[in-house]
């Protein structure tokens, strides 16, 4: 079974692909290939009619949190995806999720149960859908390279590209098309971290001079909804 909890310190940044080819060309003897290296991650977010949790989470409270359903691929109602909550306290990312099939968390939508889980996270997840009434509110996906640190599995490196949405179709089984929202050129990195980052990291960024920037990829597509909404009127 999947890893249900995780905490962990994760920080974005924002690459050129001219930068991320020479970072990559920095750090590549100290890194290796994820098991499943390239992948298409998609997910439904979960939230209120007017949009709520994200707007709470874009004003940088310290506590935040995110509720979705994300599958890797396109998943057929047989296959597993993961429900999960994303809080963020004072800079720590902690993720709960539990493992069903897809079929299992529709009915999970319709009747409140889900057997043979982990209960006490799904009782949270329950408090989520019930204290908000949460709704499907967005399809986001992005393709991703995977990599962690020869030295440290716990240090992790993903490189994200091809990020799309749509708020209409709003099932994971539904397929990956989406509205592309920005240019070609354009790359999130995210580092996953327990501890302090290693040394030949921080020396590759300086020398980049990569900078951490506060980034949400449903955050700004929220955004850029909002702006456009404003200008049409």
């Amino acid at each position: 079974m999947a890893n249900e909890v995780f905490r962990r310190k994760e920080i974005k940044y924002i690459l050129t692909k001219d930068e991320f080819n020479k970072l990559l060309n920095k750090i590549n003897k100290h890194i290796e290939k994820d098991k499943y290296y390239k992948s298409t991650i998609c997910n439904i977010y979960y939230d209120t009619s007017h949009y709520d949790l994200i707007r709470h989470s874009l004003d940088k409270p310290i506590y935040k949190e995110k509720v979705r359903v994300r599958s890797y691929g396109i998943p057929k109602l047989t296959d597993t995806v993961f429900l999960e909550i994303k809080k963020k306290y004072n800079g720590i990312v902690g993720k709960r999720r539990i493992e069903v099939t897809l079929k299992d968390f529709y009915n999970y939508l319709k009747t409140g149960e889900l057997k043979n889980v982990n209960q006490q996270i799904k009782q949270e997840i329950d408090y989520c859908f019930k204290l908000y009434d949460l709704k499907p509110k967005l399809f986001l996906a992005y393709d991703r390279l995977s990599y962690y640190d020869k030295d440290d599995i716990n240090f992790r490196i993903t490189f994200d590209t091809n990020i799309r949405s749509r708020e209409d179709n709003l099932r994971l089984e539904k397929g990956d098309k989406g509205k592309l929202h920005f240019d070609d050129d354009i790359i999130i990195m995210e580092t996953k971290a327990l501890n302090a980052y290693p040394l030949w990291f921080v020396k590759a960024i300086s020398e980049l001079k990569l900078y951490p920037e506060s980034f949400s990829k449903y955050g700004s597509i929220y955004q850029k909804k909002y702006k456009e909404e404003l200008e049409y009127v």
